[in-house]
């Protein structure tokens, strides 16, 4: 277990969270995931970290695995200007992570609760969630009310938003 997932453990306990680990080899896409059988256990969301054109907002997108981001929908459902993937710069300064390993969970290294956070509203319907604890040879399967509790807990905005 990595220096990241042992943090990220010690933060779900210290905010009550329960959770069941699946380990597996590293998984970079949804694909990789399905391949793994974590896809058969439980709802893995989609996971895209975006930025404005100006860089001033970034949002974390949770979309249902089984569907395609529409970034037009997202900018006009948000309000934001033209959207566009965030660097891998931006993706640790924000979330402390790295590309394959962007995680929901990761807002809670969001210290000053900058990044914000667009729900598919599908993914409201799921009563588990399957995230990465910031690394990807792991996913928790976790409570999606735990998920957006800690998320509000910790400062983020979150939107609900219809992704077609």
């Amino acid at each position: 277990m990595g220096q990241a997932r042992e943090q990220m453990d010690r933060k779900l306990r210290e905010r009550g969270v329960c959770f069941t680990a699946i380990e597996h080899a590293p998984v970079h896409t949804i694909e990789d995931m399905a391949q793994a059988g974590v896809l058969d256990r439980v709802t893995v969301p989609k996971n895209v970290f975006v930025r404005d054109a100006r860089g001033r907002r970034h949002i974390l997108i949770l979309l249902r695995c089984d569907k395609t981001l529409d970034m037009q929908a997202v900018r006009e459902a948000l309000g934001t200007t033209r959207l566009s993937f965030a660097s891998d710069e931006r993706l640790m300064k924000y979330l402390g992570t790295t590309p394959g390993a962007v995680s929901p969970l990761g807002i809670l290294n969001d210290a000053e609760a900058d990044v914000e956070v667009a729900v598919d509203r599908d993914l409201m319907r799921e009563e588990w969630l399957g995230v990465h604890p910031c690394e990807n040879t792991a996913t928790y399967i976790i409570r999606r009310e735990d998920l957006l509790r800690i998320i509000r807990e910790n400062g983020n905005a979150i939107t609900e938003i219809a992704i077609a």
